[in-house]
């Protein structure tokens, strides 16, 4: 594996047939049946495993962090002036009850980022509903994206107040095109999912089962939540990781900040869950409550502050999320992983196996 000159990431080739196409159990599979790399970074030592033991590798007063975000159903069918039909991609609801929002252009079954909007149109949607793209979206100190829009909704009565009931009615869940076929939204939940809010499934903990979350806490493993609701994943090249809502409970602030004092192990399970954790962490690495929202986009530069490890996907060469675990591991470390997901053909994507990284 080459080590690129973009920063962050690795540059490695991924096999199309490395892509996991179907969840698990269209494979025939339980969720917690998924492979599973447990990779120490002392001693670069590497396990391959099924999910379901991950017990195993944990110990009494380990802390799992995990996100209760639930997914949305974020695909809607939207048609220009034209009759031309698109993909509206709902990505983040910001304050003042404005959304983040992608257009995308199909083909065949799958669909690609369609940048030929103009500021101003109004674009139709099922039920008598329209999306009125009002500018591109930008982030502070970066140009405007080519990709993404700032987008104002209007929906008929009763969804004016809360649109979920008419996502659930028209919309489906954001699908790319390696997944081959449409798959109802059970299954982009993680089965603690309370509060729906994310575009994407925080994937990384899809493949925990009440039984298997049981077993932990009867091991004395402490399981805690916040929440991090997830934008659109498609981003383009060089494109910043862009803001996200976050909500950190006095709770878990609580637990996490004790086991750190008495050296016990806090690990994030999914990326959302650092991204959370790190932007309340003060420069001691003690956690305080809170909630709003993050742009805080984790380097080795950076580093991290409060996680020990993470439970973690396999993520796409030059990802941003490659940055926060070069962050937690090490580039060496991270490198040997992936060269042995690579050889042993580990599955990439919201429904192939995981990657459990350990001090």
């Amino acid at each position: 594996m080459r080590v690129g000159s973009l920063e962050p990431g690795l540059e490695f080739s991924l096999p199309p047939e490395l892509e996991a196409h179907a969840p698990p159990e269209a494979r025939g599979l339980a969720r917690d049946e998924v492979r599973l790399l447990v990779s120490h970074k002392q001693g670069d030592r590497l396990v391959h495993a099924r999910f379901r033991e991950l017990g195993e590798f944990l110990r009494e007063g380990d802390v799992l962090v995990i996100n209760t975000s639930g997914t949305l159903p974020a695909a809607l069918p939207a048609f220009r002036d034209d009759g031309s039909e698109f993909r509206l991609h709902l990505s983040t609801r910001l304050p003042g009850g404005v959304w983040s929002v992608e257009l995308r252009q199909l083909e065949g079954g799958a669909t690609k980022p369609f940048f030929e909007v103009r500021a101003g149109e109004v674009l139709a949607l099922p039920g008598s509903a329209t999306v009125h793209l009002l500018a591109p979206y930008r982030m502070e100190g970066h140009p405007p994206s080519r990709r993404l829009w700032i987008a104002v909704f209007s929906f008929p009565q009763p969804y004016t107040l809360n649109p979920l009931p008419y996502l659930l009615e028209h919309g489906k869940p954001i699908r790319y095109g390696y997944v081959a076929e449409e798959w109802p939204l059970e299954f982009y939940q993680s089965v603690y999912a309370t509060l729906p809010g994310s575009a994407e499934m925080p994937s990384a903990g899809r493949a925990f089962t009440p039984e298997l979350i049981t077993r932990l806490v009867a091991q004395g493993v402490l399981v805690v939540p916040l929440l991090l609701h997830t934008g659109v994943a498609s981003l383009e090249s060089h494109e910043p990781p862009y803001e996200e809502f976050y909500r950190v409970p006095p709770g878990t602030a609580q637990v996490v900040n004790q086991a750190r004092a008495e050296g016990r192990r806090v690990i994030a399970v999914g990326t959302t869950v650092v991204r959370a954790l790190e932007t309340v962490a003060d420069a001691l690495g003690r956690v305080h409550p809170g909630e709003g929202w993050t742009r805080l986009v984790i380097t080795p530069q950076r580093g991290v502050r409060v996680v020990d490890g993470i439970l973690t996907g396999w993520h796409e060469p030059k990802a941003t999320h490659l940055a926060m675990l070069e962050a937690i591991a090490g580039r060496r470390h991270l490198e040997l992983a992936y060269c042995a997901a690579l050889e042993h053909r580990y599955l990439w994507h919201e429904f192939g196996d995981l990657h459990l990284i350990l001090p």
